[in-house]
């Protein structure tokens, strides 16, 4: 319904290989020009606002044809979770406190979970999620 037929016939007749989001702001930037010339856009200071309003929206069309162009591998995320939990393996197996039982000097107490650990784990855990 955003289209007559015949603006459908003349952008599908449009041969690119990119996106055509871009078409009808070019028809609509033509449109709007006319409508100044016809007096149907009282002045120059409501143009110019109809023109950024259109500059705004194509930036963003843009922006979206850019994310949907550029993807990041589905591997990098991968490797990134694998990296983050054998690294949280690895820290929590590596700073555990040494057993008190054995009687080494100065060890006298024994934290059974390690906090910093767990901490430093929700941080690259959250990290990771965003």
């Amino acid at each position: 319904g955003f289209l007559t037929r015949e603006e459908r016939r003349r952008l599908e007749g449009l041969r690119s290989p990119y996106n055509k989001f871009w078409v009808p702001c070019a028809w609509f930037g033509a449109l709007a020009g006319q409508a100044r010339r016809e007096g149907r856009v009282r002045d120059d200071c409501a143009l110019k606002l109809l023109m950024e309003e259109l500059n705004r929206f194509r930036a963003h069309c843009s922006l979206l044809f850019h994310y949907d162009w550029i993807s990041v591998p589905l591997v990098y995320t991968q490797v990134v979770t694998i990296a983050v939990y054998t690294f949280f393996l690895t820290c929590l197996i590596g700073r555990q406190f040494l057993d008190p039982a054995q009687g080494y000097a100065g060890h006298e107490l024994d934290l059974g979970v390690p906090v910093f650990t767990l901490l430093q784990f929700f941080f690259y855990v959250g990290w990771l999620k965003v």
